[in-house]
């Protein structure tokens, strides 16, 4: 099965305990790797996951507080001692280059790659990422500080040939790009044979919503319709809804209703504010919204499998 998962690194929030790192989740795509936050102690998570960071080419900062970045210098200087050449792409808000800029001109001329910064539009939502892997939307969010929520989208598949057909028909093998992209099969007899009967429906393209730091935004489940993994943070319980509004968070119950408008297929909550020694109370309050979901844990693994168009 060709992967889209994600890999949970940290759930925590603003105060790590010795059970919750600092914010982190790894997409991986079609054997493409995709960093998301880079909270304090990502780059041990991964080592520890057994995440293959050194094939992470795009990194995606959601905001400028510390527990959302802190372990990319460390990251960044970890790539160096082990050589890497290839570009890495950091998408954030343009005052992180500045913020690090001492750390990094203090590796003088070593870095041995190239870092392209990537700034983002906390005004509107924006496209910020196209490729033949993965379509990423970033989408303004309200919090203390200018922060976005992130949308990936799988980059449509082509149709799967039927193998039994091709030989049927003697289709030759320099036909099968067009058949795969959808073009009819003419033989040596003029005769069309139809797309149809030589393909299967494409598989679907699969989506995860990662939403963190912020508070309630009813209108974003326009943009979350029917993804099929919403990660929502769930800071607070609704006991402390008060709280949540002041600091610009959301509370598990918030999620779960996010969820429910969405029409997501499931919906993940983290991002755990260090008051919670057992989360079963958050995770209890979601699932009386929303069935569906799951609390998210340190080197938990997510698979959305693939499914076939109808």
């Amino acid at each position: 099965m060709i992967p889209f998962e994600i890999t949970i690194l940290g759930t925590g929030s603003a105060l790590p305990t010795s059970q919750r790192y600092h914010t982190a989740h790894v997409l991986n795509v079609r054997e493409r790797f995709f960093l998301i936050d880079c909270g304090e102690g990502t780059q041990n998570q991964m080592r520890k996951y057994g995440v293959k960071f050194s094939r992470i080419e795009h990194i995606f900062i959601s905001h400028l507080h510390g527990d959302h970045y802190f372990g990319l210098i460390g990251l960044i200087t970890s790539y160096l001692l082990l050589g890497r050449k290839t570009d890495l792409h950091i998408y954030s808000h343009s005052m992180l280059p500045d913020l690090l800029k001492p750390q990094i001109d203090m590796m003088g001329d070593e870095l041995s790659y190239k870092i392209i910064w990537h700034p983002l539009n906390f005004k509107r939502s924006e496209i910020i990422l196209d490729n033949k892997v993965v379509k990423v939307m970033s989408i303004p969010v309200q919090h203390r500080f200018p922060c976005c929520a992130f949308l990936f989208t799988e980059a449509p598949s082509d149709l799967n040939v039927r193998k039994e057909q091709l030989e049927k028909y003697q289709v030759p093998l320099t036909q099968i790009y067009n058949i795969k992209k959808g073009a009819d099969y003419i033989d040596q007899n003029q005769q069309v044979i139809p797309n149809s009967e030589l393909t299967l429906p494409a598989m679907k393209q699969r989506s995860y919503a990662f939403c963190t730091d912020t508070a309630f935004m009813p209108e974003l489940s326009e943009l979350f319709e029917n993804v099929d993994l919403l990660y929502h943070e769930a800071t607070f319980d609704k006991t402390n809804q008060k709280r949540a509004a002041e600091t610009y968070h959301s509370t598990a119950h918030q999620a779960a209703q996010m969820a429910k408008m969405s029409n997501a297929g499931h919906l993940l909550i983290g991002h755990f504010s260090s008051r919670y020694k057992n989360i079963d109370k958050l995770l209890n309050e979601a699932r009386e919204v929303f069935e569906n979901c799951t609390a998210a844990n340190e080197g938990m693994v997510i698979q959305i499998p693939q499914k076939r168009l109808v």
